[in-house]
């Protein structure tokens, strides 16, 4: 089947019920006949921005980040007020240090808020670099970004 196809489906099984692991998802894809891999899956994952938060039955669950819900924007700010330890920077460059596997839920985080000065960001396990257009906006991007913790 088409990846768009899939990619619809995904959302509305995570919309519908709490998945928690790629393994799950891959299964419920294979029960609609969806003939995926995990690698497959994890490929969706990245591409429709999901993360986890915590589930009601499950100890997590998958959400996607471009929904409406606003407990998830809401759960989103708490997750990055959670995670971040420090905020700094020099010249246009902003570094961000998470806990430990934290720095790509930052980066989701920084990402969703669509900010004009941000040119891109790159995340690794407890880091996040953020590159900013200018020098002078830095400080106002960084700002910005410790209002949130």
């Amino acid at each position: 089947m088409h990846r768009n196809a899939r990619q619809h489906k995904i959302l509305e099984l995570i919309s519908t019920m709490e998945i928690d692991t790629q393994e799950e998802l891959c299964a419920e894809l294979n029960k609609l006949n969806f003939n995926v891999t995990q690698a497959t899956i994890s490929r969706d994952i990245k591409e429709l921005k999901l993360y986890k938060i915590s589930g009601m039955t499950k100890k997590y669950k998958y959400a996607c980040l471009e929904s409406d819900d606003d407990s998830v924007r809401g759960k989103m700010k708490t997750l990055f007020r959670e995670c971040v330890q420090t905020i700094t920077s020099a010249n246009n460059l902003i570094v961000v240090k998470t806990m430990r596997g934290n720095g790509s839920t930052a980066g989701l985080f920084v990402d969703s808020l669509q900010l004009k000065e941000i040119l891109g960001s790159i995340a690794g396990d407890d880091t996040l670099l953020i590159v900013v257009d200018t020098n002078e906006n830095t400080h106002i991007v960084a700002q910005k970004l410790r209002e949130y913790i």
